[in-house]
């Protein structure tokens, strides 16, 4: 009989401030949204690191003067550094095949570019990709024999300094809509109390708990924040069906981002889902406790 008559008093509540309710699980939802989709960006920002950072090399470019000692004191160097994982020699020609192959699309670049216009090369991979800056420290531009070292490390960290930044932003926006979402619901727990001060009042003289009186208002805050839990994975999915799988098809099918799987928003879900209830509920304790007398 008490769970029944609990159960009723949260759908009565839930009914009677419909408007509120509604306020209360849509402002839920979106924020709920935005930290499953600043969780989500994180980990492609991980999957990204281990594609990029894994393929990122060094380019020793080698001066047009260049003498069969420099370049061999170059391999040397090359040879003995513990942070070279490995390395490939390129010849003038082997650059200009290369160069004819990657532009062969553009045929009159190719035919305006002379045969020994690009530098012989040493392409340099790391055993830490993320420690470029030591090859760059030890052999410099200017040194002897050496034109210029050029590393794609630059690029990738302004990239991911971007994607991190887009991350920060999203998960900024969900915390300044948590706080609405809370002021939200601690205002609807506030009405709730006083649209039902006579029924809880009552119920206290004949001996009820507070803990009694206040247990419907924490689980229709707990319900609100369930059900936008359940909105936010919703748009989770279609966010998931409708824009990365289709917009994004073809850049993740070159392998330039990673997809979104299935598996990240299952993990992610019980997350959204846990934090809506919990704060939720929280937030209707702590008013009741507070501001309101039951």
């Amino acid at each position: 009989m008490r769970v029944n008559f609990v159960l009723s008093e949260v759908a009565t509540g839930l009914r009677r401030n419909l408007t509120m309710t509604v306020a209360m699980i849509l402002t839920t939802a979106i924020s709920l949204g935005l930290m499953g989709t600043g969780l989500l960006i994180a980990g492609m920002i991980s999957d990204m690191k281990e594609i990029y950072y894994d393929k990122v090399q060094v380019s020793i470019f080698l001066a047009d003067d260049v003498t069969e000692e420099q370049r061999a004191a170059i391999e040397a160097r090359l040879e003995s550094s513990p942070e070279v994982k490995n390395y490939i020699y390129e010849s003038k020609e082997e650059a200009f095949e290369r160069f004819q192959q990657q532009f062969s699309q553009q045929p009159e670049l190719v035919e305006n570019t002379p045969a020994d216009a690009l530098p012989e090369s040493f392409r340099v991979e790391l055993v830490n990709p993320e420690r470029y800056e030591v090859i760059k420290a030890e052999f410099p531009a200017g040194a002897e024999g050496v034109d210029q070292v050029r590393d794609e490390g630059d690029f990738l960290d302004r990239l991911f300094s971007l994607l991190n930044g887009a991350r920060n932003a999203t998960i900024a926006v969900a915390v300044i809509q948590a706080l609405a979402a809370l002021l939200l619901i601690s205002n609807t727990i506030q009405l709730a109390a006083f649209n039902r001060r006579n029924e809880t009042n009552i119920m206290r003289l004949v001996g009820a708990s507070r803990w009694y009186t206040q247990l419907p208002f924490i689980l229709e805050a707990a319900v609100a924040g369930l059900i936008g839990a359940l909105l936010a994975v919703g748009g989770l999915v279609l966010t998931k069906l409708l824009f990365v799988d289709r917009t994004l098809a073809g850049p993740i099918k070159a392998g330039i981002i990673p997809p979104v799987d299935w598996g990240a928003i299952a993990v992610i879900s019980p997350i959204i889902a846990g934090a809506g209830v919990g704060l939720a509920g929280i937030a209707a304790y702590v008013t009741l406790r507070l501001y309101v007398r039951l």
